[in-house]
């Protein structure tokens, strides 16, 4: 019987490579259950593999009102949905094929007795699609969740038709060279566009045709597939959209302007050319609004960048306008010259400054008004750090700031240029997202699509979801240390148990690579650290068979990292393996690469490089001796690439970038020269000085004006200086260890998963007053200069003896 069962269910499956149909409707009802009634919808006409904008449409009726009509909706790539011309929602969030997401709706409150109309916008930019978007073609679902609910199901019940008047247009090379591979540009010609699709008394006839079934759709898991999207519910919430400033003029050509714009109208005359360029003041994600009268025959280009560049294609500051020109990716407007026609891009775009690009033909054209709508992931700011230092108050607006924009259905490297998720990004994200607003959904997201994105050899991809596979084996190695951090941070066992079959994966491909003396081999495809001036695109320096102390010392971490969550949640076996091969790797580091005359880590047992990467990682892992670690970061730290220091001549040395530097300020804070922290901040510094409001990707010239990567100030503000990290996984106790520098006060707070810890310093002649409240349930120690003293929940003052400010940044300057 069981043989017989198994031939029948073989039948089935191959009859659905012919037919799905068919195979369907011969599962057994148990089966066919798994499935959805509703059906992936498409137009019989329109490309679905290549570049095409649809509109779809089904009136339902219902003899009245229901208090909720639940129904969940996803697409191919994006869409829009409507009911009764009131917008409900847009996704779905980005993954991939064997992951595709939904989103939920509770329609009730959109709909009404009699006739409704249920509209959506879904499109599909083919070859110019963004990469980090995944595709397999243009298609619509929308499902609904009870029997009351089917007969919104799309099928062959529903209309189509082809928009003809949204069009993306080709990314210019000056852009594209950047490495541009984001939203495409627009083009949407108002006189070719159907403004009446999504009106109520919409005519049936036209370009509206029966919609294309495409098969069923599938959850995750289920028996027979019909099309390649595995359907999961989307864990994120819907991302937030609001209206805020435009900005305000600050140049323009051609036109006089009226000082109230973009608030209020203004003309142009025909044939007319004339140019708005609006600041915004700061970095934005938003959708542009722009409503326009007339004009027809005109066309309106709307230009974004994050800065406007000079003739030598210099930003300089920020702020600075006069002898410069924007440069960036546009949207176009073609005006049909009816009243009040509103252009929305179907994709967010990123700006600080946004130009208006007029050339009017035999009509008149009316700009009536540009709204912008931010949109970003939903983040609220529960952390906060306050002080007496005026200065960190910038750093740390701009960089809450960077991570918000970096922050949308994935992380993101940089909301303009790419819009990646890449782990050694996210990893910094992520524990932002922790400290700040405790709210974990994005990271898990992350972490999740991380372990999805592994080869067949065994580790992940470098970022994910994407079109287009990339390889940083070192990433795979930071993975690791992003579920580390995730467990120490997060209240969820469950979720990091699962990540474990991933983690191992990784660890044995390296395992693999670990050399008979404890270094790693040569590591194939791009093994990217980061961006020193003198590292090959990236790439510390190996030797002929490899041997990389750098890559050698983060494969340290990642290993001592998976040994404890191994210990805690898996298997001791691994876990004991891990230290081994740790311990090898680490002494055979400051064995082979220990330099004595030099007193440094090289980057290669052959001693003819040095950077700061290696030595910060060597302090941080105590590959270098403890009573050598002060000693060592002092000299890296005040060498320059040069090779020259306060303490005499050193060879040169490569120079961890922005990105590297949130490592650093593990390395001082390990070594006992957490009182040192401010002292590095001057590059940020330095960016607010320039008028930069998010975080540059690296030092000018930068091509991203906003990188989350050089957000971590933010951590380390609550992490280093006011010292509230976590003692045990799950934050279930907590140590405070705070380093207050030259600072007199500071208040700070960090969410945790039983509640808010709330900490405040304050200098009082000899002492520092200290105030801990501590959430229920929760406990934990007070470090200071050496002495401990235990904390319980709610609130407790402690005195603190303080030793001079000078003794404590005596130990090292730079």
């Amino acid at each position: 019987m069981r043989t017989r069962n198994l031939v029948g269910l073989l039948v089935i499956a191959l009859s659905g490579l012919i037919n799905p149909k068919v195979a369907a409707a011969q599962l057994p009802p148990e089966l066919r259950k798994e499935m959805w009634s509703a059906e992936w919808i498409t137009s019989p006409d329109a490309a679905q593999r290549d570049q095409s904008v649809l509109h779809l449409r089904k009136v339902v009726e219902l003899a009245r009102r229901p208090q909720h009509f639940l129904v969940q909706v996803s697409a191919d790539n994006q869409f829009i949905l409507y009911v009764n011309q009131q917008c409900v929602g847009l996704g779905p969030s980005r993954s991939d094929l064997g992951h595709w997401r939904y989103e939920t709706y509770d329609l009730g409150p959109f709909l009404g007795s009699g006739k409704n109309v249920l509209a959506a916008v879904v499109w599909n930019f083919g070859v110019l699609t963004p990469l980090g978007q995944i595709s397999d073609r243009t298609a619509f679902v929308l499902h609904g969740e009870s029997e009351a609910e089917r007969v919104a199901d799309t099928d062959q019940t529903w209309e189509v038709e082809e928009e003809k008047g949204i069009r993306a247009l080709p990314t210019p090379d000056e852009i594209r060279r950047h490495y541009y591979v984001a939203e495409p540009a627009e083009r949407i010609d108002g006189t070719v566009f159907n403004w009446d699709w999504n009106s109520a008394d919409s005519s049936s006839g036209g370009r509206w045709k029966q919609a294309q079934s495409i098969g069923h759709a599938t959850p995750l898991g289920a028996v027979l597939q019909e099309n390649n999207w595995q359907l999961v519910p989307d864990p994120l919430p819907p991302m937030q959209i609001v209206l805020t400033s435009a900005g305000q003029v600050v140049r323009s050509t051609g036109i006089d302007l009226p000082s109230s714009f973009p608030d209020n109208a203004f003309a142009v005359p025909a044939h007319t050319k004339a140019t708005v360029l609006i600041d915004n003041s700061h970095l934005t994600t938003a959708y542009p609004e722009l409503t326009v009268t007339d004009g027809r025959g005109a066309t309106v280009r709307l230009t974004y960048a994050e800065a406007l560049i000079d003739d030598k294609g210099e930003k300089g500051n920020r702020n600075e306008i006069t002898g410069k020109h924007i440069q960036g990716i546009f949207d176009e407007f073609v005006p049909d010259g009816a009243a009040n026609r509103i252009f929305v891009p179907l994709g967010w775009k990123t700006w600080r400054y946004l130009q208006l690009d007029i050339e009017t033909s035999d009509q008149a054209l009316r700009i009536e008004k540009l709204r912008t709508w931010f949109t970003a992931y939903p983040f609220e700011e529960l952390g906060h750090f306050e002080s007496d230092d005026d200065s960190l108050k910038p750093i740390w607006e701009i960089g809450w700031r960077t991570a918000r924009l970096d922050a949308h259905d994935t992380y993101m490297d940089t909301p303009y240029y790419e819009r990646m998720q890449y782990i050694g990004d996210t990893r910094i994200q992520a524990l932002l997202s922790y400290v700040v607003s405790g709210d974990d959904r994005l990271a898990r997201q992350a972490i999740q699509a991380f372990n999805d994105s592994r080869i067949p050899e065994g580790i992940t991809r470098s970022r994910y979801p994407s079109s287009l596979r990339q390889i940083i084996p070192t990433f795979s190695l930071l993975w690791v240390g992003m579920v580390h951090d995730f467990w120490m941070y997060r209240a969820d066992s469950d979720f990091v148990r699962a990540q474990l079959a991933g983690t191992r994966s990784v660890l044995d491909w390296f395992l693999q690579r670990q050399r008979a003396d404890g270094l790693l081999m040569k590591i194939p495809w791009w093994p990217f650290a980061d961006w020193g001036k003198d590292f090959d695109f990236g790439i510390p320096p190996n030797d002929n068979d490899g041997g990389s102390s750098v890559i050698t010392l983060q494969f340290v971490e990642a290993l001592r990292y998976a040994a404890e969550m191994e210990s805690a949640l898996g298997d001791n076996t691994r876990a004991a393996l891990y230290r081994r091969a740790a311990e090898r790797a680490a002494q055979a580091v400051y064995k082979l690469c220990w330099n004595q005359q030099d007193r440094l880590l090289a980057d290669t047992p052959a001693q003819k490089h040095y950077s700061q990467h290696a030595n910060i990682l060597g302090v941080w892992l105590d590959v270098i001796p403890r009573e050598r670690q002060k000693d060592v970061l002092t000299k890296i730290l005040s060498v320059s690439d040069a090779g020259y220091a306060a303490t005499g001549p050193l060879p040169p040395l490569t120079q961890a970038t922005y990105y590297f530097r949130f490592y650093l300020a593990r390395a001082l804070d390990h070594a006992g020269m957490g009182d040192q922290y401010l002292q590095l901040l001057e590059p940020w510094r330095k960016m607010v000085s320039l008028g930069l409001t998010t975080w540059a990707e690296q030092p000018e010239p930068t091509r991203s004006d906003s990188h989350a990567w050089s957000a971590h100030p933010n951590y380390d503000f609550l992490t280093i200086v006011a010292g509230i990290r976590p003692a045990t996984p799950a934050f279930a106790t907590v140590l405070l260890a705070p380093h207050l520098g030259s600072l007199k006060h500071l208040s700070a707070a960090v969410p945790s998963p039983k509640g808010m810890i709330e900490v405040e310093y304050t200098v009082e002649h000899f002492w520092v007053k200290a105030v801990a409240i501590l959430p229920p349930g929760v406990s934990g120690e007070l470090l200071w200069d050496g002495e401990t003293s235990i904390l319980h929940e709610g609130k407790q003052e402690l005195r603190l003896r303080l030793r001079s400010t000078a003794s404590r940044l005596a130990s090292a300057k730079f």
